[in-house]
């Protein structure tokens, strides 16, 4: 049976980087994103480390009022899910493996 793949397109925001340049960058670089959490205090946890996302600023791919509305896990899948969108555009051939 003959199976068909389409790839649409990447997106990502990660804690090496906040598109899928960054990360992919980051990875060569061999770069970690484990750091002390820095978004709440953690003091009570049993750990101090996380892989934040860090210096993060919605308000470059979303209007104040989806901000404002939308928590930021749904940020970081809007704002992914657009730049896989828009890297789907960007190819114009399908690929059969």
């Amino acid at each position: 049976m003959e199976r068909r793949v389409v790839i649409t397109g990447l997106g990502a925001i990660t804690p090496i980087g906040k598109n899928v340049k960054e990360t992919w960058k980051g990875i060569q670089e061999k770069k970690c994103g484990i750091a002390p959490i820095s978004l709440f205090d953690a003091s009570n946890f049993k750990t101090s480390l996380a892989a934040e996302v860090k210096d993060f600023n919605p308000i470059e791919e979303l209007d104040a009022k989806q901000v404002k509305r939308l928590d930021r896990s749904s940020q970081f899948a809007i704002i992914a899910a657009r730049e896989a969108f828009r890297d789907s555009r960007n190819h114009k051939r399908k690929y059969r493996f």
